[in-house]
């Protein structure tokens, strides 16, 4: 039978615990919601919802091409002027979601012959355009700048190390200044990953790499998503104007795919200037982090120490894990749970989102909740 195979695969989850289900969320949600990656709590923001709204009225509700045919807008153009800028780079190009922008970056960059060192805990976006990509892939021990450069060592000629900024299932930080080090002694490019760190880290939210010092450097080259911090959705990359230069004409996900929907484009771009005006939001998102994290270990969980807004409490098994985030919704917190085979190591967790627009009141509730319904 066609496809008879699914079915199997589909037992194998069940007993094993890793049935996956979509669950559609109303508009007016009661839920606490420490499940999103709405770092700023920009999502629903009126400026941003209405620079959504005017940029759908003026260019319409999709772009309607793709970025080299029709779907360039001024609107785009304006919008990576201000991201390039803002994070310090020179230059940037926007693609229809942050997934599209690392299989640019890393296909684009890896070309056949080169080596493609990746970190054990990279995103599966990442993962996925080592995939694709014709460079051989390298992989090396997460957060291990010493691995890097002894792989980066083993090959002549072009090489690129690939790396997140703020790795998702932890939120713990990449030694970024360390891999840039070994990148250099190489002549290698660096291509970082800050979905995590954008709106976060940094001088008023600037990202990581701003943080690190490595912003607008010749072999440095910054991914990023516009559906985290800035609310919206989308993605970018940052670098030299002659990557993104070879990005618009090189890479398949830009030259294929319809451009970002202008709604999305007007939405990030209210956010970035929101965050350029209130620049506080960054800072209130990793303080919000740092409270979850010291109260939830006094309260005697496991919960790994947060380098951003994202904070990881361990659980038992995956089936606990489910169970235990089903038991928070019932109490009204909304977590994430994340269990194999999205987690590298195999240990399941709920995850938790650090939103600068979290009240006092609001943290101490989700503590409670975590807490009364562990496993």
């Amino acid at each position: 039978m066609a496809f008879g195979w699914i079915d199997e695969q589909a037992q194998a989850r069940r007993r094993a615990g890793l049935v996956r289900t979509l669950r559609p969320r109303p508009a007016d949600s009661p839920l606490l919601d420490l499940a999103s990656n709405d770092y700023l709590g920009l999502a629903h923001h009126p400026e941003v919802t209405e620079g959504a709204a005017r940029a759908a009225r003026t260019w319409g509700g999709g772009a309607t091409g793709s970025r080299l045919v029709t779907g360039t807008t001024e609107l785009h153009a304006e919008l990576e002027r201000e991201l390039a800028a803002f994070c310090g780079f020179e230059a940037a190009l926007v693609f229809s979601s942050g997934y599209a922008a690392n299989l640019a970056a890393v296909t684009a960059l890896g070309p056949h012959g080169s080596l493609i060192v990746s970190d054990a805990g990279n995103h599966a976006s990442l993962i996925d355009g080592c995939r694709l990509a014709r460079g051989a892939t390298q992989v090396v021990g997460h957060g291990d700048p010493e691995a890097a450069r002894k792989a980066l060592a083993t090959h002549e000629g072009t090489a690129i190390v690939v790396s997140d900024t703020v790795f998702s299932v932890d939120g713990d930080q990449a030694p970024l200044a360390e891999l840039a080090a070994a990148c250099r002694e190489h002549g290698a490019g660096l291509v970082v990953d800050d979905a995590h760190g954008l709106g976060v880290l940094g001088e008023g939210g600037r990202g990581a790499p701003y943080a690190t010092g490595l912003a607008g450097a010749e072999d440095v080259v910054v991914t990023a998503t516009l559906s985290k911090s800035l609310g919206s959705q989308g993605g970018v990359v940052l670098g030299p104007a002659r990557v993104i230069g070879h990005l618009v004409n090189a890479a398949r996900t830009f030259i294929f795919d319809t451009g970002l929907a202008p709604a999305a484009a007007g939405a990030a771009l209210a956010a970035l200037r929101l965050l350029v005006r209130e620049p506080e939001r960054a800072a209130r998102a990793r303080e919000v982090a740092s409270e979850l994290h010291a109260r939830l270990t006094a309260a005697g969980l496991e919960a790994v120490r947060p380098d951003a807004a994202v904070v990881s409490v361990r659980a038992p098994s995956p089936e606990q894990a489910v169970r235990w985030a089903a038991d928070c919704r019932t109490a009204g917190l909304a977590v994430g749970c994340f269990r194999p085979p999205s987690v590298p190591d195999g240990i399941s967790r709920l995850r938790l989102t650090a939103r600068a627009d979290l009240s006092g009141a609001e943290i101490e509730r989700a503590v409670r909740v975590i807490g009364e319904t562990r496993p």
